[in-house]
C-alpha cells in the first residue's frame, strides 16, 4: 500500500494551518484513544489469557502514545500563545490621553 493510499483510507488531509492545535496530532490522538477503548472492551470479553495479555500491552502502549501526543499538543498550544504574545507586542496601540 502506498503512502497516498493509506491516507485515503483514513480520510485525513492535513490542513497546514495549525493554530492552537495540530490536525495531524488531533487525529492521531483520536485513533490511539480508539485503540485503547477497543482493547479494553476486548479484554473484558476475552477468555484467552494470552490474548488478554497481548491486548493489555497494546492498550498500555496506546495509552503511552496518547500521553505523548497530548504533551506535544500542549507544546504546540504554548508555542502559539508565545507567538501571539510576541506579535501583539508589535501591534500599534492608541496613544494615551494626557488630559486629567
Amino acid at each position: 500500500m502506498s503512502k497516498g493510499e493509506s491516507m485515503k483510507n483514513y480520510s485525513f488531509l492535513c490542513e497546514h494551518v495549525c493554530r492552537n492545535t495540530c490536525s495531524s496530532l488531533t487525529k492521531a490522538l483520536q485513533l490511539e484513544t480508539s485503540i485503547v477503548r477497543l482493547a479494553e472492551e476486548a479484554i473484558q470479553q476475552c477468555d484467552d489469557e494470552d490474548i488478554k495479555y497481548f491486548l493489555t500491552e497494546l492498550a498500555q502502549h496506546s495509552s503511552e502514545a496518547t500521553l505523548k501526543i497530548l504533551q506535544k499538543l500542549n507544546e504546540v498550544q504554548a508555542r502559539s500563545q508565545i507567538l501571539d504574545g510576541i506579535t501583539s507586542s508589535f501591534e500599534p496601540r492608541p496613544p494615551r490621553s494626557t488630559k486629567p
